[in-house]
């Protein structure tokens, strides 16, 4: 299996609902670090997994959308819990929707797989794997 991982960062301010977390029920803020990692069995006619400035590109209009905003204000996550984990699902699912609109160019096509990680600081991070 090949892969090509681009990388972009993501700040968000979000609040939590439930006793588990803590000092993070209050409204806080989160820097990420966002890497998406893009998978194919073989390389394509050019020899490459995927264009690296297409995908650069597309992950940073996804994260663009999201960054400098406070989450508990956005419609699409009124009453969610807006974890690490869960936004890693949201941005994965936004460019597997990107890469099924062509927005990455033909090649992307033969892509079989996606990942995304947040890393939330230098010793916490989580990941979304979803098949394209």
């Amino acid at each position: 299996m090949f892969s090509v991982t681009v990388r972009d960062h993501l700040m968000i301010a979000h609040s939590f609902s439930g006793e588990v977390f803590g000092p993070a029920q209050r409204l806080h803020g989160a820097t990420y670090l966002v890497d998406a990692t893009f998978q194919r069995p073989e390389l394509d006619d050019d020899n490459i997994v995927i264009d690296m400035g297409l995908a650069g590109r597309e992950v940073r209009g996804i994260v663009a959308a999201l960054s400098y905003r406070n989450l508990d204000e956005d419609p699409d996550f009124a009453g969610t819990n807006t974890t690490t984990e869960f936004l890693a699902k949201v941005i994965a699912d936004r460019l597997a929707a990107r890469i099924h609109d062509g927005a990455l160019g033909p090649g992307a096509q033969g892509l079989t797989g996606l990942t995304v990680r947040l890393h939330e600081s230098h010793i916490a991070w989580a990941d979304y794997h979803r098949t394209l």
